[in-house]
């Protein structure tokens, strides 16, 4: 969870000009811009189709990393990802690399909300359970994301002094944070991980979880970074329920998968608050996302 460095400027021109030079059967399909997107941006293309743009990404390893594993992981997972299906290459039109791929079909969750939360919650189980199976000695491992939390502590902190707790104590903000530095480390096999779950990441539909996108931060290591989604995404009492259906995590995972709740809450604060104290390109309604998980997370199971 790094702060944006660079911005490229996409317009449904420059998107539409791209396809003409790389992929002419699919120029004169409709072009929409989807709101949202940070490291990337994304346009719909026709309605089975979008194309993702390196934004304030400056490596083109996400992507690249996307298209290598997207393949392999969609066909066992039991909710919709995106595939990639065409590559674009960096030209002199956009120096960046940018990928057309299946459309996931629902709304963002922090768009949107879940109104059927044992469902949600088993569903969630079920995809996590299905990713989260030994990966090949090849497979990339984890970078910022996917660190023990005790060497994510000077991210915990800055977010921590940057945000407005709003009446929640920091003594209990801490509390659980130090209980998770403190939890032993993955002991198992490297899993798949997605490493980035969390409510602008996946979409819902009907009242509950109908697709996951973004694997950009995609891993192999600790599923705890992935378990945090339990109170990240579902509503109050929905991470009870979750770990009822996953039941592979341990105490000392299920410790540390709680304080990278607390964190990762506390930067959806950060990205939703105005002002110098916010984050560029901050989004306003990731603020009331941060509180509510937050919340969810100090109250624990």
């Amino acid at each position: 969870m790094t702060e944006p460095e660079s911005e490229s400027e996409v317009t449904a021109d420059l998107v539409r000009a791209l396809l003409r030079e790389q992929h002419p059967d699919l120029a004169e399909l409709p072009v929409q811009e989807v709101a949202g997107g940070w490291g990337n941006q994304m346009w719909r293309l026709g309605d089975d189709l979008a194309v993702r743009m390196q934004r304030m990404d400056t490596s083109a390893d996400l992507q690249l990393k996307e298209r290598r594993w997207l393949p392999v992981l969609a066909p066992r997972l039991p909710l919709a990802v995106p595939r990639p299906v065409r590559d674009g290459a960096p030209s002199a039109r956009f120096p960046k690399v940018w990928t057309v791929m299946t459309w996931v079909a629902g709304t963002p969750l922090d768009q949107g909300r879940i109104t059927r939360g044992d469902h949600a919650a088993d569903t969630l189980a079920a995809f996590l359970a299905a990713l989260h199976v030994e990966a090949p000695v090849e497979a990339p491992g984890a970078s910022d994301f996917g660190a023990h939390p005790r060497e994510c502590t000077d991210g915990f902190e800055h977010f921590l002094r940057s945000v407005d707790l709003d009446g929640v104590a920091e003594v209990d903000v801490r509390a659980v944070w130090q209980d998770a530095v403190a939890a032993p480390a993955w002991d198992g096999p490297r899993v798949w991980v997605h490493g980035d779950l969390h409510p602008a990441n996946v979409v819902v539909r009907d009242g509950t979880l109908a697709g996951v996108v973004d694997f950009g931060a995609l891993f192999a290591g600790d599923p705890a970074w992935d378990l945090a989604a339990a109170w990240l995404l579902l509503p109050a009492g929905g991470a009870a329920r979750f770990f009822e259906g996953y039941p592979r995590a341990d105490e000392a995972t299920v410790r540390r998968a709680r304080g990278l709740a607390v964190m990762k809450s506390l930067f959806l604060l950060l990205m939703g608050q105005n002002g110098d104290r916010g984050l560029p390109g901050g989004k306003p309604e990731w603020g009331p996302a941060g509180k509510a998980s937050l919340a969810r997370a100090l109250a624990g199971r």
